[in-house]
């Protein structure tokens, strides 16, 4: 069975919208594009070709979707593993998938993911697509989490855990922090929630 992770660039609040620069997603009116440049050191460029170099295919939004597919292509030598990878896409709208190896979610999205799960393959990876993690979230279909925990609040924008999640809960597997103050954590899946009293 193939695992669904997410990687995320998150504040402290739990924002995960535009990390990499000023113009990546400026809805909402979102004006702190550009988060994560200040704390990127040689040791979350490590971490990140690690994370990158196993099989992988990618399950993205339409959004994100764009925007990779307008940057990846171009810049082959950085991102030789996402150009190999099988792009799965949610969009409830028409879509030009002109990025090799593309394939488009089309009916049931949520049933479509499931079968995917049920086939052999390398694990599938979301980045991004923060609208779209709110329905994985949903119908629990997140095996782990990938985060990257950055040390500030931005107060506004999207959020890793917005509209979609259901009780949950997960196991810590691997707890790391960079020189600039940077947590990365790994979850997976622990079962369902369950509550106690003191």
């Amino acid at each position: 069975m193939r695992k669904i992770i997410v990687l995320s660039f998150i504040t402290l609040d739990g924002v995960m919208q535009a990390p990499g620069g000023p113009e990546e997603d400026t809805s909402g009116g979102f004006t702190y594009g550009g988060w994560t440049v200040p704390y990127f050191d040689e040791f979350l460029g490590k971490l990140m070709a690690e994370q990158m170099s196993r099989p992988f295919d990618l399950l993205l939004g339409r959004k994100t979707y764009e925007i990779f597919a307008a940057y990846w292509p171009n810049h082959n030598e950085e991102g030789e593993s996402l150009n190999k990878a099988t792009k799965y896409v949610a969009s409830r709208s028409t879509l030009q998938l002109e990025w090799s190896n593309s394939i488009l979610l089309k009916d049931d999205v949520v049933e479509e993911i499931r079968k995917l799960k049920e086939q052999k393959g390398p694990d599938l990876q979301v980045h991004g697509s923060g609208n779209f993690i709110q329905t994985l979230l949903k119908h629990s279909l997140v095996d782990e989490f990938w985060l990257k925990i950055f040390p500030l609040t931005l107060g506004t924008g999207k959020r890793l855990f917005a509209e979609g999640s259901i009780p949950a809960t997960f196991a810590l597997n691997n707890l790391e922090s960079s020189p600039n103050g940077v947590i990365v954590a790994s979850y997976k899946r622990a079962g369902d929630f369950k509550t106690g009293s003191f």
